[in-house]
C-alpha cells in the first residue's frame, strides 16, 4: 500500500478487494491551519471546525462530477454556524459564527439542537440537500443517521480533530457484487465494523493513513489508490465582491463614501480585504465639484 503523497493534507481511496465495501481517509493540517487562520477560534471551535473539515472532504469524494458539498451546523446554541464547504477537486474553506471563544470539552455541544444541512451543488446544474437534526452525540454519529436515512447503504464516519490536526475516514458498504448473499453481506459488514473502531484519536491523528489502513485490516486485502491533494481555497474575488456593492442602491453607496471616503470590505472566509472608491462602482455619478 505505497502512496507518493505527503501524508498531511491528503484523502486517499482505498477498496477491499474480496468485499463490497470502499473507504476514504483524509488528513488534515496545513489547509486546517488557513482555513481557521483569519479567526480568533477557540481551541474548541477549531476542533470542531477540524471533524467538519474532514468530514467534507470525506462527503465530497462521493461527487462524481463538478461541482461541490456544503456541510453545515446552524443552531441556537454557543455557534450559530459552522461551516465547511469542500469542490470536487479538494478545496476546502469554512467558518464559524456566534461565540467563537466558547469552549467546551466535548466541543459538538457548542451547536446542541441545531440542524446538520448537507448540500450538494452540481456546477452548473442540480443542487440537492438533506437535513439532519444535531441529537447524536457526535459529528459522525449524525452523518451515519444521514446516510443510513438518504443513501440505504451502510455507512460509517469516524472523526477526529485536535485544533491543529484533524483526520478522518469513512467506510461504506457497495451494492452487491462479489457477494449476493444478505447475510454474509452483513456479517462482512459488523466484522470490518468491530475493526474499524478499535481505532484511537491520537492513530487518526498521528499515524499516516496507509498505516492506519494496516493496523486496522491487515487481515483484508485493501487496494489504495493515488492520493489526492487537499488545499485551502476562498473563492471570494474583488468582481464578486463589487457584484455584491451592486445590489445596494445609488443612495445607500452614496451615503457610504460621504461618511468614509471608501468601501472597505473583506471576506468573512479568508481575511482578505477589498477597497472600492467611488469610480469602481458602475453608474454611479462623480460627486459635483464645489467652486
Amino acid at each position: 500500500m505505497k502512496t507518493s503523497l505527503a501524508d498531511n493534507d491528503s484523502s486517499l481511496r482505498f477498496l477491499f478487494e474480496a468485499l463490497d465495501i470502499r473507504g476514504e481517509s483524509v488528513k488534515l493540517k496545513n489547509a486546517l491551519a488557513e482555513l481557521a487562520g483569519s479567526h480568533e477560534y477557540s481551541p474548541s471551535v477549531r476542533e470542531l471546525l477540524g471533524e467538519f473539515a474532514a468530514a467534507a472532504v470525506l462527503i465530497s469524494n462521493n461527487l462524481k462530477y463538478d461541482g461541490r458539498i456544503i456541510l453545515q451546523a446552524r443552531s441556537q446554541s454557543a455557534l450559530t454556524l459552522v461551516m465547511v464547504e469542500c469542490s470536487s477537486d479538494l478545496k476546502i474553506r469554512g467558518i464559524a459564527r456566534g461565540d467563537i471563544g466558547a469552549v467546551s470539552e466535548a466541543p459538538f455541544t457548542l451547536i446542541d439542537g441545531g440542524q446538520l444541512v448537507i448540500t450538494i451543488e452540481r456546477e452548473g446544474g442540480q443542487r440537492y440537500q438533506g437535513i439532519v437534526a444535531v441529537d447524536a452525540a457526535s459529528l459522525a454519529e449524525s452523518l451515519d443517521s444521514y446516510f443510513q436515512q438518504s443513501e440505504q447503504l451502510n455507512t460509517r464516519f469516524w472523526l477526529a480533530s485536535d485544533g491543529e490536526n484533524a483526520a478522518g475516514m469513512m467506510l461504506q458498504q457497495l451494492p452487491a457484487q462479489i457477494q449476493q448473499s444478505a447475510e454474509h453481506r452483513q456479517n462482512q459488514w459488523q466484522e470490518v465494523m468491530l475493526l474499524a473502531d478499535t481505532i484511537t484519536t491520537k492513530e487518526q491523528l498521528e499515524l499516516p493513513s496507509e498505516q492506519v489502513l494496516h493496523r486496522l485490516f491487515h487481515e483484508y486485502p485493501v487496494r489504495t489508490f493515488e492520493p489526492k491533494n487537499v488545499i485551502f481555497h476562498c473563492s471570494c474575488s474583488r468582481e464578486r465582491s463589487l457584484n455584491a456593492l451592486t445590489t445596494l442602491s445609488p443612495g445607500e453607496l452614496e451615503d457610504i463614501f460621504v461618511e468614509q471616503g471608501s468601501i472597505d470590505m473583506t471576506c468573512e472566509m479568508c481575511g482578505t480585504p477589498y477597497q472600492f472608491e467611488r469610480k469602481d462602482i458602475p453608474g454611479l455619478a462623480e460627486p459635483p465639484i464645489l467652486h
